[in-house]
């Protein structure tokens, strides 16, 4: 079933790193910004932790690199940089600050009045990150439509009481916003253990159809 986004005048989009608002919602948010609807952005950690051993990219540099890809990619959806906010949690540590994690994201909601919805990651996703993102927004007072997304694991099955979404463009446009990310595809080569999207991983992401879960209010 399709999700409907006629009503949806003012969204906000939650990525628990800087690159899971392309991967989880960037059909949601090229259709909001299509028909005129007001997208922010927030995302919750700094995206440092994903090449910890990297020489040649400590960490300030790859943060402000992660940065860098995440507003590219935005504003080819028609976002720009004044719409989004990231808030430069440790990443890996999101359920270690769980309060702060709250707080912090329950104040930039506020920021943005009369909000009709909120897209954030599910409590089923298995990366404990995203999941301590999903518990923060659980715990925010909101009066409206709450619409979850998953990440990890990537996959494909039809998910029960979903509601999908189709990025115009297709898997081309999806895996070419997706690839702005360079530091996510192996642009990193100095830290063996450092984390690369794989390719079959990539294939799922890049998918077009998305696919998200209504929560109740």
């Amino acid at each position: 079933m399709k999700l409907p986004l006629k009503a949806v005048r003012r969204a906000i989009v939650v990525a628990p790193h800087p690159d899971d608002e392309i991967i989880g919602a960037a059909g949601v948010i090229q259709a909001l910004r299509r028909q005129g609807s007001l997208v922010r952005v927030i995302v919750v950690s700094n995206g440092a932790a994903s090449h910890p051993n990297s020489g040649a990219w400590p960490p300030e540099r790859l943060i402000a690199a992660r940065r860098r890809e995440s507003l590219l990619a935005l504003r080819r959806l028609g976002v720009t940089r004044d719409h989004v906010t990231f808030l430069g949690l440790p990443d890996g540590g999101l359920s270690a600050c769980a309060v702060l994690c709250r707080q912090r994201l329950s104040r930039a909601i506020r920021q943005c009045r009369d909000l009709d919805m909120i897209v954030g990651p599910a409590m089923t996703d298995a990366h404990p990150d995203h999941r301590a993102v999903a518990a923060a927004l659980r715990d925010t007072r909101f009066a409206g439509r709450r619409m979850t997304y998953q990440v990890w694991p990537p996959q494909r099955a039809r998910v029960a009481r979903g509601r999908t979404i189709t990025l115009a463009g297709g898997a081309a446009a999806k895996r070419s916003l997706i690839r702005m990310h360079r530091t996510q595809l192996g642009a990193i080569t100095d830290d063996p253990h450092g984390f690369a999207v794989a390719r079959h991983e990539l294939a799922v992401f890049a998918h077009p159809v998305e696919q998200f879960v209504e929560q109740g209010r």
